[in-house]
């Protein structure tokens, strides 16, 4: 079963039924809840998979969006769009989406909430591009499941709704009946997802194809977040290995910048960065290594070399470990271009 919470609308005569294959073959009807401010691209990512027609492509979706209170809606473009549907549309919907939710801390109002949890008790898929988590979060969905959405918020998640587990390195995470994406362009990714799920490989590479873009992206968010402070409370300790990190950096080296023994920067370490002096050197190894991949033609095995890494098989190992890709991808992702050493 491809369609798997969610597919169904009822029995009579909408009821879905599989073709051939084993895919649902009924229109499945995905129904966009929107607010003001809405953002207009996480939207279109939702538009751009369900509800835009071409040529070649079978039509599998009906699209249609609605709001609380219909009429215009402000967006981030700066412009109104008019939008006709109030909150009845979800009764009917087999996919309900929330493309975002701003602010991310206005709260659901009552016939919001009762609105998504009667989709979701009848069987309705509930999907959220970025921010839209918080909306769904607040329904209590979420809880007790992981959950994502894009790496700038994830803390803030955790903090307000700490029942989520708050997964920031993923682009989606799906259960089936309900599904929550990073950062909006990690909507797309979602939204193939669906497709795929829905309809096959066949069909999400079809679409995919027509909107230029990878069916699938390789990896999860580390490597789009930036790599994280680091703000010296070790008396310039991490500013000194920072500087040497080309050089083998053995804890007990470490401890005797400080005069202390390794089992005290051990224990400091722990409690002023929550990590290992190990886990620390290595973070900042990695983070480097993305710094000089982004901003150098260095080959992999000179970067590792330059970062302590020893070995370009070390660096890409101990790269996909952390970042979820590899060197190689990395940079083609944020240079578009690549070293022959790389592949």
């Amino acid at each position: 079963m491809h369609i798997r919470h969610g597919a169904v609308r009822g029995p009579g005569p909408d009821s879905v039924g599989k073709d051939t294959a084993g895919y649902f073959s009924a229109m499945h009807r995905v129904v966009a809840l929107v607010r003001p401010v809405q953002s207009t691209f996480e939207l279109g990512c939702a538009a751009e998979v369900f509800g835009t027609h071409r040529a070649g492509v079978p039509q599998h979706y009906e699209f249609e969006v609605c709001t609380e209170t219909p009429g215009p809606v402000a967006t981030s473009a700066g412009y109104a769009m008019s939008v006709s549907r109030g909150l009845s549309a979800l009764a009917s919907a087999d996919t309900v989406l929330i493309p975002g939710w701003a602010p991310v801390e206005a709260p659901l109002s009552a016939p919001v909430r009762r609105a998504l949890l009667r989709a979701h008790a009848r069987g309705a898929r509930l999907v959220t591009i970025c921010s839209g988590v918080f909306a769904l979060a607040r329904t209590g969905l979420l809880d007790g499941r992981s959950a994502t959405t894009h790496w700038a918020r994830a803390a803030q998640l955790r903090r307000e709704f700490p029942q989520v587990q708050v997964e920031p390195d993923k682009l989606y995470v799906d259960h089936g009946d309900v599904a929550t994406s990073a950062g909006a362009g990690a909507g797309i990714d979602l939204c193939l997802h669906l497709a795929r799920q829905d309809h096959g490989s066949t069909h999400a590479a079809l679409i995919a194809r027509h909107m230029v873009m990878p069916p699938h992206r390789e990896g999860g968010q580390a490597q789009y977040a930036p790599p994280p402070p680091t703000a010296d409370a070790l008396d310039g300790l991490l500013e000194w290995a920072g500087a040497r990190l080309g050089a083998p950096l053995p804890v007990s080296d470490l401890a005797a910048q400080l005069n202390v023994s390794p089992r005290t920067l051990a224990r400091r370490f722990a409690d002023q960065l929550g990590m290992s002096p190990g886990a620390w050197l290595l973070s900042r190894r990695v983070a480097q290594a993305r710094t000089l991949l982004e901003e150098t033609d260095l080959p992999v095995e000179a970067i590792a070399a330059r970062v302590g890494l020893t070995s370009a098989v070390n660096l890409r190992r101990r790269f996909r470990t952390q970042v979820g890709t590899t060197p190689g991808a990395y940079r083609r992702s944020f240079r578009g271009t690549g070293h022959p050493a790389e592949r």
